[in-house]
């Protein structure tokens, strides 16, 4: 009787997982449109324009997904979320994915009950100061004022790297990125401190960008990628596979140029299986047979929207570095597409 019971409560618990798994993806096509959750505006990963259209290097994924299922990149309502409030929009159902330079750790993915899909950009929590102050290390920091994002996995990284160099720091919580560079600008804090990226990005906005150092230390590992609801297996498979597409296109040299000639067929059975001319890939996923190709027409393979939003060519000026393919000394490496 006792197997029986917990058989059967295995069975409810499946049932339910396969219903929110299957309700999100029938959720974002019924109302033609993916609600998507990004930060409040960082230059580079997810800001408005002039024109008030979002854009930047978190935008392109979720613009990858609308085109993936929808088979429009333009059909996404961007929702703004604060280092503290990005969890619960998630959890609520008010977005459906997260991609918001959110850090993969354990306690989101299990505590929480998040599901990381995959890792879009790997970076590390550095610090950066004025100039002026004529320090050169982070480890010369004591006693120094830090602007730092409540709710966010730079506050437990900087109390231990602190505590570990016996120095001291006085913390000024901020809830937003620009809430952080006014005061910082302002002087209320001697250094600002977050992931790498954001304070490149941060200080590519500045009038003075040279009058401010990011200084070398690295402090942490911090793998950045968008996330879903536990239970939203389907879901998370769509998520986890439009950003694997964008990937492998680059490695496979599809690009936003010459997709359409590729998606005719090529002498590549994977690139044949990613554009759709090939298997069945897009039927498994619930989606159209030119599902990748959209995802990545969307914006171009990820080093396009690398080098278009954050690369060495733009105000950003961020190197490939870890974020390079595998084949180039990075990291970024996709499972097959078969």
């Amino acid at each position: 009787m006792k197997n029986t019971v917990i058989l059967g409560a295995l069975t409810i618990a499946g049932l339910s997982a396969g219903a929110a798994a299957a309700g999100t993806l029938d959720d974002v096509k019924a109302r033609g449109k993916l609600n998507c959750g990004v930060t409040t505006g960082l230059v580079g990963f997810a800001a408005p324009n002039a024109s008030g259209e979002w854009e930047g290097f978190d935008v392109a994924v979720c613009r990858a997904v609308a085109a993936a299922v929808l088979g429009d990149s333009n059909a996404v309502e961007f929702v703004p979320t604060t280092g503290k409030t990005r969890f619960t929009a998630l959890a609520s159902g008010e977005i459906d994915m997260l991609a918001r330079n959110t850090t993969w750790t354990f306690s989101r993915d299990v505590d929480l009950k998040f599901e990381f899909t995959g890792v879009n950009y790997y970076d590390g929590q550095g610090f950066m100061v004025p100039k002026e102050l004529g320090v050169s290390s982070a480890k010369e920091l004591d006693g120094a004022t830090v602007c730092i994002q409540t709710g966010t996995t730079t506050e437990l990284n900087l109390a231990d790297f602190f505590r570990s160099n016996n120095i001291s720091y006085e913390p000024v919580p901020i809830e937003t990125n620009a809430e952080a560079q006014q005061q910082y600008l302002a002087g209320a804090c001697d250094v600002y401190t977050t992931d790498a990226s954001g304070l490149a990005a941060t200080r590519a906005t500045f009038e003075s960008p040279d009058a401010h150092t990011l200084l070398p230390e690295i402090i942490s590992k911090e793998p950045l990628g968008p996330l879903v609801r536990h239970g939203d297996h389907a879901w998370g498979d769509v998520v986890r596979w439009t950003l694997n597409a964008l990937i492998s296109a680059e490695e496979l040299g599809v690009t936003s140029a010459n997709i359409g000639e590729m998606a005719a067929g090529t002498t590549n059975p994977e690139i044949n299986r990613l554009l759709g001319s090939e298997g069945t890939l897009g039927e498994m996923l619930g989606l159209s047979a030119d599902w990748g190709k959209n995802a990545i027409a969307a914006g171009g393979n990820y080093g396009e929207v690398f080098a278009d939003n954050i690369g060495e060519a733009t105000p950003i000026g961020l190197a490939r570095g870890l974020n390079a393919q595998w084949t180039k000394g990075g990291l970024l490496y996709s499972p097959p597409f078969r």
